[in-house]
């Protein structure tokens, strides 16, 4: 398993998840949810609610108040570049882009910005392989 895996999910509390969706048979429901069950703030970043999960959504990322540990990528491909600028600006420790979500240069330019990138990957998989090998 990829070490960062466990360094995200073990150093972080507050996950912003871009795109989240209130509706629950959407995968960013689940995994959010699944995520609010463990214990991690989930600060939903949806310009089109005003609540998800029971608490206040947000437009984007320059409006959440306080600092964000990570910031999860549900959004297509295309819109990665735009929001790893907002995720950097704003002073994110980390970058996840969930599984099918691809950027490789949006990737590299937070990489060199020292921001470690997970891409591909979905975060509630990972949460739960980790906590099955008892490593959370």
């Amino acid at each position: 398993m990829n070490p960062l895996f466990k360094e995200i999910l073990t150093e972080s509390k507050r996950i912003a998840v871009v795109g989240l969706s209130p509706r629950p048979e959407r995968p960013s429901y689940a995994v959010a949810r699944y995520l609010q069950t463990q214990g991690y703030e989930i600060i939903p970043v949806n310009p089109n609610y005003t609540e998800i999960l029971g608490k206040k959504s947000f437009p984007n990322l320059r409006a959440v108040p306080g600092s964000v540990d990570v910031v999860d990528i549900f959004r297509r491909s295309e819109f990665v570049p735009a929001i790893v600028d907002e995720a950097l600006t704003v002073g994110a420790r980390y970058i996840w882009m969930q599984e099918g979500v691809l950027h490789p240069e949006a990737a590299r330019k937070a990489e060199q910005a020292g921001v470690p990138v997970v891409m591909d990957f979905c975060m509630k998989v990972a949460h739960s392989l980790l906590r099955l090998d008892g490593e959370i």
